[in-house]
């Protein structure tokens, strides 16, 4: 679909922007490129750690490694595999890594709503006065036992205050951490015109951790929300096709 909106599809330069200072830097997890030496420092940092494309999108070929006393479980989709040490295991990741280049990020350990993972996405666009805009905030719920939220991973999209509610938050607490994340959005969509010219519209994926905290874990140049023309209120696909009718995106 074309239409008027840069992309950029590198997830370590994104990154890279993100950390160039200010208060978005401590919504970042750590996020570095895939070498034995980073894959032992991360294993040092932490448990879970996440091997994903620098250049993926849909959730596709993530996987998620836990370390396991002296071993590691390995998975992919909903199938995993256990390695009895560090070096057949990267040796296993960087056959993968021989197709494409793949990055490492600190695993979040997501919310659950109803026993099922979540992750958020913020939707946030420029309309023609150039304003940054927080247009929708909505979560993908992942079904039991997949590494991906997507909605092309089987997926279901929710709305945020009842996503929220499952999974335990207060309405307060909801209500405080949707205006976070909106101003997080058009934060973010600042800082990407620092760096480069032409975005319209952004989607950003947010983990809550079981503290509430969040980070962002990507942020989307070419942001998918068509699964919200399902959805009972259309409401929020109509705000959304509002904005991006603006620069070109019908769809």
């Amino acid at each position: 679909m074309s239409y008027r909106s840069s992309t950029i599809s590198s997830k370590l330069v994104k990154t890279k922007w993100l950390l160039d200072g200010g208060a978005i830097q401590s919504y970042v997890p750590k996020t570095v490129a895939f070498n034995y030496s980073n894959l032992k420092a991360m294993f040092a940092l932490y448990p879970t750690v996440y091997f994903k494309p620098i250049n993926g999108s849909g959730g596709f070929n993530i996987v998620r490694i836990k370390k396991l006393g002296n071993s590691y479980q390995m998975q992919h989709d909903s199938a995993k595999s256990n390695y009895l040490s560090f070096d057949v295991l990267y040796a296993k990741l960087s056959k993968r890594a021989k197709q494409r280049p793949y990055l490492l990020q600190k695993g979040i350990n997501l919310a659950t709503a109803s026993g099922r993972p979540f992750d958020i996405r913020v939707m946030v666009q420029k309309a023609n006065t150039g304003a940054w805009k927080s247009t929708g905030v909505f979560t993908k719920i992942g079904r039991p036992g997949k590494v991906a939220t997507n909605y092309n991973q089987g997926g279901t999209i929710g709305y945020f205050p009842q996503t929220m509610l499952k999974a335990g938050f207060s309405k307060e607490t909801i209500q405080k951490k949707d205006q976070e994340l909106r101003r997080l959005g058009e934060a973010v969509g600042r800082k990407f015109d620092r760096h480069s010219s032409g975005f319209r519209e952004l989607g950003l994926d947010v983990a809550l951790d079981g503290s509430g905290r969040a980070w962002i874990l990507e942020v989307n140049t070419r942001p998918q929300f068509y699964p919200l023309k399902n959805m009972v209120d259309k409401s929020l696909y109509q705000r959304i096709i509002s904005y991006s009718r603006q620069y070109g995106r019908t769809k």
